[in-house]
């Protein structure tokens, strides 16, 4: 973390974008330039502006946005629940679908359905998502309707739902409002399918690494031997082994979902924190920036402590 914030802090003092000039205009006295520099700390060495920073930064402090003119934990606060559920949704779409598609490709290895995953995860690494997402908005909304439009919720609904966990699905439920779930989960669904489409690709791609390797092991020819059945032999003694790193696999998803769903974010006008950022990084908006790398990064710091935790309940070994 420290490491992430130090490398972050340097790239936004070198950027060639002015962030006096964002808060002052590009009309003002330089009088007024060189008191706000000073008002900013700019005139300081690095190091000091650092130590500053990350000061602030230990007591919950990520400054005030210029561009929103709010503090930029209140901005995260309120972008960064639309991300959650976004990746969330994407995540177990991903795993649904990738987990058995991945198991029963190695369980089959060389026949149909291992061809159909391997080309599913090829295309999946392989296919740009901004391209995907303009043609999933153009056929299923466009063409077909099927799904709503861009944005977490159409205008009927739009600020009409109490906020409690700022996850609509949830505080639709919450709010007993059927009608306004089904508008914000016909907004999602696309969205979240495409992410889950690119988590489903990883996630059934290593499911089927880790089942070939657990499948050639002697201890499977053992309980084939014995008698035990092909289902209880690949679910019961090899998928409980991979189910360790699978953790793992499962946790990174997760966390790439997290911060790499800017291009979605931004084709379906999500106002989530990838959007954040990217609006913030393109207006020189360095505190926001700053704040929310610090967010993305303790999110996967977090992600890998879990897994670890959860290292110990599935490996009796690491006990």
């Amino acid at each position: 973390m420290l490491g992430l914030l130090l490398i972050t802090f340097i790239i936004g003092r070198v950027m060639p974008i002015d962030p006096v000039l964002k808060v002052v205009g590009d009309r003002a006295s330089q009088a007024q330039y060189d008191a706000a520099y000073q008002a900013m700390g700019l005139d300081r060495p690095l190091y000091v502006q650092f130590a500053r920073y990350l000061g602030d930064v230990l007591t919950g402090d990520f400054g005030r946005s210029i561009s929103t003119g709010q503090l930029v934990v209140d901005d995260i606060l309120r972008v960064f629940p639309a991300t959650v559920e976004l990746a969330t949704l994407g995540t177990l779409i991903g795993v649904l679908i990738g987990v058995p598609l991945g198991v029963i490709a190695a369980a089959r290895r060389g026949g149909i359905v291992d061809q159909v995953a391997r080309v599913v995860a090829l295309v999946g690494y392989s296919m740009p998502i901004f391209w995907l997402g303009l043609m999933g908005l153009l056929v299923f909304y466009g063409i077909l309707g099927w799904v709503g439009g861009p944005g977490r919720q159409g205008i009927i609904y739009d600020g009409m739902i109490p906020t409690v966990t700022g996850l609509i699905l949830v505080d639709s439920l919450i709010a007993g409002d059927w009608g306004a779930f089904q508008d914000a989960f016909s907004h999602i669904i696309l969205p979240a399918s495409l992410l889950g489409y690119f988590s489903l690709a990883y996630i059934s791609r290593m499911t089927r690494s880790f089942m070939l390797e657990q499948l050639s092991a002697e201890y499977i020819t053992t309980a084939r031997v014995k008698g035990l059945s092909e289902r209880a032999v690949i679910w019961r003694h090899a998928f409980r082994n991979i189910s360790i790193p699978l953790v793992t696999v499962i946790a990174l998803s997760f966390g790439s979902l997290l911060e790499g769903s800017v291009l979605t974010e931004i084709i379906f006008s999500w106002p989530g924190l990838g959007q954040y950022i990217t609006k913030a990084l393109l207006s020189g908006d360095m505190n926001a920036v700053l704040g929310g790398t610090v967010v993305v990064g303790t999110c996967f710091v977090l992600l890998n402590i879990l897994s670890d935790i959860l290292y110990r309940v599935l490996d009796p070994r690491s006990k």
